[in-house]
């Protein structure tokens, strides 16, 4: 596994302090990963998808994950100041921090919806983008997750609904959890936990061999992981509804590849498809026999591909 050549923090105007750390080649082309959740942190394994003798791979704990702080397990942390549009903005002082004019982003799952919103926001520096297990994170998308896919998985969905209470309406279980998550009472908050995060290692299971999240078993990564999903999940990304797929012609100048398990029942390949189409140049790779949750391994080689192509760009 990597260890990092550098590593820091970074405080905000707004109270948080974000923990960011380097792989890979210090003098190599620069490249940002945007971990997915949100919550759950950037880890050394996403160096796999690089030649790290290339490379310059940059790691970002998003507000509340990971080192980052205040942490989201906290209860008295609070949510107001962690949006999309936060996230967004700490991306850029980050680049602004190391010296960086330009990078490619990679991003996994929600990574992929940060990662569009940045580039949506910030074209200039992306020089391309890799996004794998691709999510957009519409209302129609979370509806999926948190409702739907009962069809899949009718006697899991039935404790995960029976868990957010009596009066919670079955086609918003996100924001159900979050008011859960911000109960008084720890007992409240820590059952809402352990039956989300149950859930989440339900829907990504669909794969031969896929097994339950070890780090769920950690309270506070549970916690931080719980709130911050059904907190995002609950305004949908804080993003009108639609916003990325309409804005993908504008992304036309920049290379990407969109890398997308056909088995990938938490994140349907539509969503890769129809956003690929939308964008001008943009590659998809659907690759047979993958999911979602074991997206870092089954998703590898198209990844790697697509990475070591773009370290060539000029």
């Amino acid at each position: 596994m990597s260890t990092p050549h550098a590593h820091g923090t970074l405080p905000t105007t707004d109270g948080h302090t974000l923990y960011w750390q380097a792989h890979g080649n210090p003098h190599g082309r620069p490249a940002l990963v945007l971990h997915g959740g949100p919550g759950s942190g950037a880890h050394p394994g996403w160096t796999d998808f690089f030649d790290t003798t290339r490379h310059r791979v940059i790691m970002l704990d998003q507000r509340g994950s990971g080192h980052s702080t205040p942490s989201a397990a906290d209860p008295r942390t609070d949510l107001s100041t962690n949006t999309t549009h936060h996230l967004v903005a700490d991306i850029e002082t980050l680049r602004h921090h190391l010296d960086i004019d330009s990078w490619l982003v990679l991003g996994g799952s929600w990574g992929t919806t940060l990662a569009l919103a940045y580039a949506h926001t910030h074209p200039e520096p992306v020089r391309a983008m890799v996004l794998l297990a691709v999510t957009t994170t519409t209302r129609r998308e979370i509806t999926w997750v948190t409702h739907d896919m009962r069809r899949i998985f009718p006697e899991q969905w039935d404790r995960f609904r029976a868990a957010a209470g009596p009066d919670a309406d079955p086609r918003d279980l996100s924001t159900a959890y979050a008011r859960l998550l911000a109960d008084p009472d720890p007992r409240v908050r820590s059952d809402a936990a352990r039956a989300w995060c149950t859930w989440e290692d339900t829907h990504v299971s669909a794969t031969p061999g896929s097994t339950p999240d070890p780090r769920f078993g950690d309270p506070a990564f549970r916690m931080a992981f719980a709130r911050l999903v059904t907190h995002y999940w609950s305004h949908a990304a804080f993003l009108p509804e639609g916003h990325l797929l309409a804005r993908a012609p504008d992304l036309a100048h920049i290379p990407a590849t969109l890398v997308h398990g056909r088995l990938d029942i938490s994140g349907p390949a539509d969503t890769a498809y129809d956003l690929a189409r939308a964008w001008p140049g943009a590659d998809l790779v659907i690759v047979e026999g993958a999911g979602h949750g074991a997206g870092a391994i089954t998703l590898h080689g198209a990844t790697r591909a697509a990475t070591d192509r773009y370290a060539d760009l000029p």
